[in-house]
């Protein structure tokens, strides 16, 4: 995408979104003072972190072009779940873009099958599967410059007891955080909810993890809250993400029902947001969520919705 052309985007996404948006915004002072289209654009007080594709009626299919438009409306992280399956030259395109924009690339997917049994078993070919798997995800940290990579312990067993389970997957996490760590690499642990998304799971809730993360007392093993998961699973967001907060080190965000962009749902993003800037959280608030309205006027209702949720005071 050309410069002229990205820069048409930019005015016309900003001004169209600065004008639905203004009087949500920017609240009664509004109608106070005249407001700049470019307030629409200033950075998020949060790394809220939009993935590829989500703004694609704005900013197409090239990668940069994606980086470069989220930038443009003020984000200053990006995420990207499938990184680690890209082609080295779409990892190093997307790190090069990244770095010279001075934003932030959250956690990718390292391990995730929801299939099997893994984690929880005492198995030796299990365990060289996870080493193996955790070597491949320090390659491709170390190309990307990413400091987190996601794992999701498998399901639980049937036949195995629940604590023993538990053991094993502290064991498997400690091999794991061997390989991890020297690299500079943090491991990323995600409860997800077993009501909606995914039965069966050996991992579901924030105290269990932040239990299994103490247990495992490695600095490169902690926690992705996903609010919306965790909204399933167990509500009390605020307080038990002030429980964890130490084993915490990213966030992925969506608003229940329908997992779409904060607004559309019941959770109250704004006080969530809120709570977790007073605890001067500097990493990632992935959106890993879909959009209601798949168009360029729902493309823009996004960006509404964050700055409405990120316009708080402390």
């Amino acid at each position: 995408m050309n410069n002229s052309r990205r820069d048409f985007i930019k005015r016309a996404t900003v001004t169209g979104a600065a004008l639905i948006a203004a009087p949500a915004v920017f609240g009664a002072e509004a109608g106070k003072k005249k407001q700049k289209v470019q307030d629409a654009v200033a950075p998020f007080k949060l790394k809220y972190a939009p993935g590829f594709g989500m703004f694609s009626e704005h900013a197409g299919a090239d990668l940069a072009d994606n980086i470069k438009f989220c930038h443009d409306m003020g984000f200053r992280a990006m995420f990207d779940n499938g990184l680690m399956g890209r082609p080295v030259e779409e990892q190093v395109k997307i790190a090069d873009e990244i770095s010279r924009l001075g934003m932030e690339l959250g956690p990718f997917v390292l391990y995730a099958d929801f299939s099997v049994t893994s984690f929880v078993l005492n198995k030796p070919e299990i365990r060289e599967m996870l080493i193996n798997k955790t070597k491949e995800g320090v390659e491709c940290a170390r190309r990307t410059g990413v400091k987190w990579a996601l794992m999701v312990p498998g399901r639980y067993d049937e036949r195995l007891h629940r604590d023993i389970q538990t053991a094993n997957v502290i064991d498997n996490l400690r091999y794991v955080c061997d390989i991890a760590e020297p690299a500079g690499l943090i491991i990323v642990l995600e409860p997800l909810n077993t009501l909606r998304d995914h039965p069966g799971l050996f991992l579901t809730g924030v105290p269990q993890t932040y239990a299994i993360c103490r247990a495992v007392n490695r600095p490169s093993c902690k926690i992705v809250e996903d609010i919306y998961h965790q909204q399933i699973t167990e509500g009390n967001l605020i307080p038990n993400i002030e429980a964890a907060w130490s084993e915490i080190a990213a966030f992925h965000c969506g608003d229940n029902p329908g997992r779409n962009e904060p607004t559309t749902g019941e959770i109250n993003y704004k006080n969530v947001f809120r709570f977790i800037y007073s605890k001067k959280y500097d990493g990632v608030i992935c959106m890993e969520h879909g959009i209601s309205n798949r168009s360029k006027e729902g493309e823009a209702r996004v960006i509404q919705a964050y700055r409405e949720c990120d316009n708080f005071e402390l």
